[in-house]
C-alpha cells in the first residue's frame, strides 16, 4: 500500500473516482484542483488503514451533499472543513484522527484529500459505499447497524447545523431539508465513529482501488478495454446520446438519458434512469443493470467518465456495468440501496445474470 497521496496520484484518483461515481458524487475537476493546491500548501497526505489507528481514534466521514448540477457551480469554501472539525471537538472533546470519504465516487472521493491536508490529518483508505449513492442512509455504516449519532453540516455562507437523528432515515430527511435551505449544496460529516466501530462497517482499500482504476487507462492502446478489465465490467451498449431529460428538485438531480446504439449495437436503445447517479439501465422494458450494482457512462474513445450533469445530445459513449461490493447484496444492503429503495418495482438481479 502506498504511504501517502502525492500530486502524481491526484489525476488517476480523480479519473477512478469519476468512474466509480456512476454519474454522481460531484464534479471531480474542482476536487482535483483543491487536492493539488492543498498538497502544495500543506504537504502530501498520509494514507492509512484502520490497522494504523488506535481503537478510540475518531474517523470523520466527509462529503458534499446536494445536487451535482449545483455543486458544479457553487464550490465549497475553504473554511468548511475547519468549521466541522471545530464542532466535532466541541461535541466529542477531541479532534479527528483521520478523514474518510463518505463515498469514493465522484468529487466526494477526491475532495477529502484536500480536506485532510487542510486539517493536518491522514486520509483513511476506505469509504462508506464503494461507489456513490444519493441519500445519507445509503452507507455501509447504516447497513452494519451503527447509529447515526450525529450529522454536522456547513455551507459556503458559514452556517453550521448539528443534527442528532434517531436513525439513518431521519438523518436523510433532515439533512436534505438543511441542504435545500443552503442552496442544495453543503459539506457534511455523518456517522462520526471510532476506529473500533469502523472495523467491519466500512469498505476498505477503496482509495487505492480508485487510483488503480484511474491508472488503468494511462497510455493504454485501447482505454475502454483497459477500463473494462480493471473493473471486470460488462459493456451494455456503445452509442450516441440522443435525449437527456434532467431537472433539479428536492436536493437531487433526476431524469432519464437515452443512448442509441451505433456500430455493432445499431438498432438498440438503452434508457438510463438517474437520481444523481445512474440507477437502472433498461432496454425494451428489461433491466440490464440496476442498483446497487454500478452503472457508468464513459466516453467511447478515452474511457473518461461522463457525469449525469455533463451528458449532452450527440456524445459518443459506452455504458458499463459491474458488480457492487458484496455488502450491498446482503438483505439489509438491498433494503437500503436496491431498486425498490428508489421506488422501482424490480427484484434485484445481479449484473452478471442480466447483462450476459
Amino acid at each position: 500500500m502506498q504511504a501517502a497521496i502525492t500530486p502524481d496520484d491526484v489525476a488517476p484518483l480523480a479519473r477512478g473516482c469519476a468512474v466509480l461515481g456512476t454519474g454522481g458524487g460531484g464534479d471531480v475537476r474542482a476536487g482535483a484542483l483543491a487536492a493539488r493546491r492543498a498538497i502544495q500548501e500543506h504537504g502530501e497526505v498520509p494514507l492509512v488503514t484502520l490497522a494504523d489507528l488506535a481503537d478510540n481514534d475518531l474517523v470523520v466521514p466527509l462529503s458534499g451533499i446536494g445536487a451535482p448540477t449545483v455543486s458544479h457551480e457553487m464550490i465549497h469554501a475553504e473554511a468548511e472543513p475547519d468549521r466541522i472539525r471545530d464542532e466535532i471537538e466541541r461535541i466529542f472533546g477531541r479532534p479527528p484522527a483521520a478523514v474518510m470519504s463518505s463515498e469514493i465516487g465522484g468529487g466526494n472521493g477526491v475532495a477529502p484529500v484536500a480536506w485532510a491536508a487542510r486539517l493536518g490529518v491522514p486520509l483513511l483508505d476506505a469509504d462508506g459505499m464503494g461507489r456513490a449513492f444519493p441519500e445519507v442512509q445509503m452507507v455501509s455504516m447504516y447497513v452494519a447497524g451503527l447509529p447515526a449519532n450525529v450529522v454536522i453540516m456547513t455551507d459556503v455562507v458559514g452556517n453550521v447545523v448539528t443534527i442528532r437523528p434517531v436513525d439513518g432515515l431521519w438523518a436523510e430527511q433532515i439533512a436534505r431539508a438543511v441542504c435545500v435551505a443552503a442552496g442544495s449544496s453543503a459539506l457534511m460529516a455523518d456517522y462520526v465513529l471510532t476506529a473500533r466501530e469502523a472495523r467491519g462497517a466500512v469498505i476498505e482499500n477503496t482509495v487505492t482501488h480508485a487510483i488503480a482504476v484511474g491508472r488503468a487507462t494511462e497510455n493504454a492502446a485501447d482505454p475502454l478495454a483497459a477500463l473494462r478489465e480493471a473493473l471486470d465490467a460488462r459493456r451494455l451498449i456503445g452509442g450516441k446520446v440522443t435525449d437527456v431529460a434532467r431537472h433539479t428538485s428536492g436536493g437531487f438531480v433526476r431524469g432519464t438519458v437515452t443512448v442509441e446504439g451505433v456500430g455493432d449495437d445499431r438498432g438498440r436503445t438503452l434508457t438510463l434512469e438517474i437520481q444523481n447517479e445512474n440507477l437502472v439501465a433498461f432496454e425494451d422494458g428489461r433491466a440490464l443493470a440496476m442498483v446497487p450494482d454500478l452503472i457508468s457512462v464513459v466516453d467511447s474513445q478515452t474511457a473518461t467518465a461522463v457525469q449525469t450533469e455533463a451528458l449532452r445530445y450527440g456524445q459518443r459513449v459506452s455504458v458499463l456495468a459491474w458488480a457492487c461490493d458484496p455488502l450491498w447484496r446482503t438483505p439489509m444492503g438491498l433494503r437500503t440501496a436496491g431498486p425498490r429503495a428508489f421506488g422501482y418495482d424490480l427484484d434485484y438481479v445481479p449484473v452478471e445474470e442480466t447483462a450476459v
